[in-house]
């Protein structure tokens, strides 16, 4: 009998997914989504594609859809897994997603657990690769009786070199409202075995310049809270564990001042009542109508009028008149819409990934340095990396659990050898694939 399976959303990142289920497996694949015509663009008349409107507050119709799949696929904003995942349980079908295991996930392990069913969670990029191409690495320094005393991985997501024209030195290859959204995470990490944490606000105040030998030089900073990882990956003798993120110089003064500016709150802006950009710039720092825009952020900001902080403000279109979305309410999504139309990656431009982790193995008679990298490029009119990194580790799973490869249940996230190394070996056979370097130090 055809297995059949659900997938949740057609957004930036799905196409690889659905197109890898339709042309690898003969599955029947039924993509839904509140825009159908994306789903049909995706699926492309292949006969054994199925499109679907939904609206995923239709709670029936939800689980009808989860109730006649062998297993879902939910690429949806991560605040609907929970509702998705006891569908999954209830109707006894496997959930795999791409975000981050929350505690309410973590939750139903023992539910899942008693269904016999998995929800594997964190199966795309960072979350996702990260985990696995770490856990190769720590567990092949394991078997050759090392132990790892620091781990440090980070991730970036961005123009490839020849596409990065705009003084962000980034463009945006998925939605960037979570991207934005990031920018708020306060951080935690372990550091010679201190814990160095920080609030949202002080997240770009914590960067360094991160080398990354034949790729460039990137700023980093930390990523989310790094210490629970140091149990994750079972490394109980590191005194380092940090995970960061990978932006083009520039990037963290530029966001921690939008930040201070105020251009990331979701609350509408009280007694507001103006029409542009300028007037919400004008706005959050207080300044007068006959007041120099310009003059009055620099100074709010303790910033001289020539800075690149303030240069990059004005090319990005905060002291613009031009007119705010009137479908939006506050300084986030307004700021959301304006980045889109700016940064955005052009038809002919492509994007790239770069994941680096950094271990020091010490082993009886010798410690080594283990650098792992991947650089991973978008294809021009085809697949962006992010949407291929993302995704295909996801479809990859799917097959791995309906072919009975994966028979693990309850909540996982892809840390053991039996998932990430098929998954890994399958991705390096399309050219996804790391290169690593030991030095004896």
């Amino acid at each position: 009998m055809t297995k059949k399976v659900l997938v949740l959303g057609a957004g930036l990142v799905s196409k690889p997914l659905v197109r890898y289920l339709l042309d690898k497996t003969d599955y029947l694949v039924v993509m839904a989504s509140r825009t159908v015509s994306k789903v049909k663009k995706i699926i492309d008349n292949h006969p054994c594609g199925i499109a679907v409107e939904l609206d995923v507050s239709d709670d029936a119709q939800l689980e009808k859809l989860v109730s006649e799949s062998d297993l879902t696929v939910s690429l949806l904003p991560y605040t609907y897994h929970v509702t998705i995942a006891k569908l999954c349980i209830k109707h006894k079908k496997h959930l795999v997603t791409t975000s981050y295991v929350s505690d309410k996930m973590r939750a139903l392990d023992k539910e899942a657990k008693k269904t016999r069913i998995l929800l594997l969670n964190e199966c795309g990029l960072d979350p996702g690769i990260d985990h696995m191409s770490a856990m190769r690495v720590i567990h092949e320094v394991e078997e050759k009786g090392g132990k790892v005393t620091s781990f440090k991985s980070s991730t970036g997501a961005l123009p490839s070199h020849e596409a990065n024209n705009n003084p962000f030195g980034y463009k945006f290859s998925w939605a960037p409202r979570g991207v934005l959204l990031a920018s708020k995470n306060p951080s935690k990490w372990l550091e010679n075995g201190k814990i160095k944490e920080y609030s949202g606000e002080q997240l770009f105040e914590n960067y360094y310049i991160q080398d990354v030998s034949g790729i460039g030089s990137f700023e980093n900073y930390p990523n989310r809270n790094s210490v629970p990882y140091k149990d994750i990956y079972g490394l109980k003798d590191a005194h380092t564990v940090y995970r960061g993120t990978l932006r083009m110089t520039g990037w963290c003064e530029t966001m921690r001042k939008i930040v201070a500016l105020g251009w990331l709150s979701e609350e509408p802006l009280k007694n507001f009542n103006r029409k542009t950009y300028a007037d919400v710039t004008r706005n959050l720092v207080d300044a007068k109508p006959k007041d120099d825009l310009i003059k009055a952020t620099a100074k709010f900001l303790g910033l001289n009028t020539y800075s690149t902080v303030i240069k990059r403000l004005e090319w990005l279109g905060l002291f613009s008149n031009e007119k705010l979305p009137s479908d939006k309410d506050n300084p986030l999504d307004y700021l959301n819409v304006l980045t889109l139309k700016k940064m955005s990656l052009g038809e002919n431009e492509r994007d790239m990934t770069v994941m680096h982790h950094e271990f020091i193995a010490e082993y009886p008679s010798k410690k080594e340095y283990i650098t792992s990298t991947l650089l991973d490029y978008g294809i021009i009119g085809e697949d962006s990396s992010v949407a291929r990194t993302v995704s295909i580790p996801a479809a990859i799973a799917v097959k791995m659990i309906l072919e009975s490869k994966i028979k693990l249940t309850g909540v996982h996230i892809p840390v053991l050898p039996e998932i990430y190394n098929p998954i890994l070996d399958e991705l390096e056979g399309i050219g996804i694939k790391f290169k690593e370097k030991i030095k004896v130090i």
